[in-house]
């Protein structure tokens, strides 16, 4: 360390006596020079990068955490023909030929993906669609092979997952866990895997999808994640749903994760999706469908193993539902509110608060008031569960949910799923969603532990960079940062966490930045979501409009809203223009109505200026009139995942 100028040497002993660091004499060599060899380390060099030494996780990673392929019993039925392997050289960024024949890309590949086949019937479908003897032995197996066999593959589809839903599936066709089958099919999967792993360029988890279905066909399913390799995962099978080798009960699901982890020494989660399909039951308050009562071994173990909620895919978003959140003018979002999976059972009004992300998170800090422990205490991502083997969540590179539903010119009038419930047509199919997660490198083990820390956010398919700190001391200066990530965690903590103890008469201030995709749709605003619980034990929740785009021509009304951002949109050409909105907001927010006696969760919602929605794309490929309720726009967003507030004392 060299200061050549008097200036310099000037600065430097300021800085370091004034520090009161260190004496004269201990810097000093017998000449009374200064003594390089004493300086080292005792007075740490700043570098001139503001870069070098940064240790905390500077860029999202986007991926999905929920695709399907040919293996899945519902996916292959309906018409998939790609399988693991594929499904990762096309996350990769590879062209292929979808099983619709037609040519398909994504704009950019994704950075992970997780194969999440159902680990119910593995093995099955090859079987089926090979006219296998010992399926075409039994009446419904072959009514299954001529349905597929005559292009009626979505038929089939859902009277398979229907009959498993009801538990009258034949045992004849099971795939159970000890056949040659079930064993070779999880190899495959985990082979995929391992070939498509490439540590810091693309990361291919291995994993696979717990589908529990409570009768008449209630959703409770998990995708589980490994953060192993296959050396560890292949020494025990996946957890089915069906007796005697699983349970479609997430407790015991959560007990068979025990035991791997205590077995293999690996590491694995779970990560809840589609509770907006569960008629009531995803999130329970009091008692869960067993009939249990949800008390502190539930919390415990839930909180433990789920650290992570799916809050947006192609089945419906998951965040908020109107009938909860009247005041939330966007809680009105791609919602499917019917019935449950199958669609054999309606919804009702009183289901609803049991279903919806935003409403177990108030109820996990009212349950935490009375159990000490928070079960839902949850970060959030998005993904596809695409069943067409390929992860695409673009409006304009819709390829369906299944197969059956690839890009055509029907599609937009087509059902999707009718019952004498509802009737659920494609179009209501949403191309949601991916999930971002703030890792410090692309690799299993990153990725990995940055959801287990819950340091994620679920986006709608656009991919928006999104960060959100929460702390005592942010001021408004922050915000002028360019580098506010390192503000952001030096002041305070990340998305995923809880604030650090109240130190001081403050209420907690919050730095939110949001950047919009490249070649997507300018910001319209950032949104702040309050839940806490009341004095009187009530659940409560307030939107906060903290920043705009065009904030001078758009001024809050006088409850505080701010207006809509208008459209660009051309229906006609599919076709948007960034003419409003902001490429970037970032501000510092201050919470206005602090309790500090009372737990409460905050987090940002990031709203894009509108843009085309896929049938809108469609119409203008296939020349078609669009029948006038389906929706032909729509305002991608993204959803952070929380930072809690804990009272001291």
């Amino acid at each position: 360390m060299k200061y050549c100028t008097p200036f310099g040497a000037l600065t430097f002993a300021a800085t370091l006596f004034g520090s009161g660091f260190a004496t004269a004499q201990t810097v000093m060599d017998g000449g009374g020079a200064l003594d390089p060899a004493k300086l080292e380390g005792l007075f740490p060099a700043r570098a001139y990068s503001p870069y070098a030494g940064r240790n905390f996780p500077d860029r999202p990673f986007f991926g999905d955490t929920h695709l399907h392929t040919e293996i899945s019993m519902d996916a292959g039925a309906a018409g998939a023909r790609l399988s693991p392997a594929d499904a990762y050289q096309f996350a990769k960024g590879k062209e292929l030929t979808a099983s619709s024949g037609q040519q398909a890309r994504l704009s950019r590949p994704l950075d992970f993906l997780v194969v999440a086949d159902h680990s119910d019937n593995m093995g099955f479908f090859p079987k089926l669609l090979a006219g296998d003897p010992s399926m075409l032995a039994d009446p419904t197996g072959r009514k299954w092979y001529n349905l597929i066999q005559s292009g009626q593959g979505a038929e089939a589809a859902m009277d398979i997952v229907t009959q498993f839903a009801a538990g009258t599936f034949p045992q004849a066709l099971m795939s159970s866990p000890d056949s040659p089958a079930y064993k070779s099919t999880w190899e495959d999967i985990i082979d995929a895997a391992e070939e498509a792993n490439d540590p810091g360029i693309f990361t291919a988890f291995i994993g696979y999808e717990w589908t529990s279905l409570v009768a008449p066909g209630s959703n409770m399913h998990r995708n589980i994640i490994y953060r192993d390799g296959g050396d560890v995962a292949r020494q025990v099978l996946p957890y089915t749903t069906q007796a005697p080798y699983g349970s479609n009960n997430p407790r015991d699901l959560w007990d068979w994760m025990e035991n791997y982890e205590a077995k293999t020494g690996g590491d694995i989660l779970a990560i809840a999706h589609n509770g907006n399909l569960s008629n009531g039951i995803m999130f329970p308050v009091i008692e869960s469908f067993d009939g249990k009562p949800v008390d502190l071994a539930y919390a415990q173990t839930r909180a433990k193993w789920e650290p992570l909620y799916e809050n947006t895919q192609m089945k419906g978003d998951g965040e908020a539902h109107p009938f909860l959140s009247p005041n939330d003018e966007f809680a009105n979002f791609e919602t499917w509110d019917k019935g449950n999976l199958n669609v054999s059972a309606a919804k009702t009004p009183e289901m609803l608060q049991y279903e919806y992300s935003r409403e177990a998170l108030k109820n996990g800090i009212l349950l935490q008031d009375k159990l000490g422990v928070n079960p839902y205490k949850f970060g959030v991502i998005g993904s596809t569960d695409s069943h067409t083997g390929l992860a695409t969540a673009s409006e304009d590179n819709f390829f369906g949910k299944v197969s059956s539903m690839e890009p055509s010119a029907e599609r937009t009038s087509t059902v999707f799923m009718k019952t004498d419930i509802a009737t659920i047509m494609e179009w209501e199919v949403g191309a949601a969603g991916l999930a971002s997660v703030w890792a410090t490198d692309n690799t299993r083990e990153a990725i990995f532990d940055a959801m287990a820390r819950r340091e994620t956010y679920a986006t709608t398919g656009t991919r928006l960079t999104i960060r959100f700190f929460g702390a005592w001391d942010f001021a408004a200066a922050d915000a002028l940062s360019r580098t506010p990530a390192q503000i952001g965690y030096t002041k305070g903590v990340p998305m995923g966490t809880d604030l650090s103890p109240r130190t001081g008469d403050g209420a907690p201030t919050f730095l939110v930045a949001a950047l919009k995709d490249p070649i997507g749709a300018n910001l319209d605003r950032v949104q702040i979501v309050k839940g806490w619980v009341d004095a009187t034990g009530k659940t409560q929740e307030k939107v906060f409009d903290v920043v705009w785009s065009d904030a001078e021509t758009r001024q809050p009304a006088s409850d505080g809203k701010v207006p809509a951002v208008g459209s660009t949109v051309d229906v006609k050409a599919a076709t948007f223009t960034n003419d409003i909105g902001a490429p970037e907001l970032i501000t510092v927010w201050t919470d206005p109505e602090f309790d500090p006696a009372l737990r409460a969760f905050y987090y940002a919602r990031v709203l894009e200026i509108p843009t085309p929605r896929w049938p809108a794309y469609d119409a203008v490929f296939y020349d078609l009139a669009l029948a006038e309720d389906v929706r032909v726009e729509l305002q991608e967003r993204g959803y952070t995942s929380p930072i809690w507030y804990e009272p001291q004392g």
